[in-house]
């Protein structure tokens, strides 16, 4: 079983192959992932590692959280699994909700104007 770890408050400057490099004195190292930017292209300064096993991601955790790199101390524990919420721009697994209230909205009065 693979343990995913979270990296915080990582320098611009890290790297896909830094940050598995870097992991990869503790064990064997499935993946390691910065997060980039999608317009900018710059690291977000954070980013995953998925580990071979619990204990080497366990280790590895206890070793480096809080260790400086390039002036900074990094953020190191198991990444949380993944929040099932809302998408971008409102809208959901069930598709955009405006409002809670019944009154208002589409099909409730007129041209979709509800009452107000």
């Amino acid at each position: 079983m693979s343990s995913k770890i979270y990296v915080g408050n990582l320098p611009y400057s890290v790297t896909d192959s830094t940050l598995e490099s870097n992991f990869a004195e503790f064990g064997s190292v499935s993946s390691a992932k910065v997060m980039m930017d999608r317009e900018t292209g710059r690291s977000k300064g954070f980013g995953f590692v998925e580990m071979a096993s619990e204990e080497v991601a366990q280790a590895a955790i206890k070793a480096l959280n809080g260790v400086s790199v390039d002036g900074r101390s990094i953020t190191v524990n198991l990444a949380r699994p993944r929040e099932e919420g809302r998408g971008r721009d409102g809208y959901g697994a069930d598709g955009f909700k405006a409002a809670k209230r019944a009154d208002i909205g589409y099909g409730n009065g007129g041209y979709g104007g509800g009452r107000y």
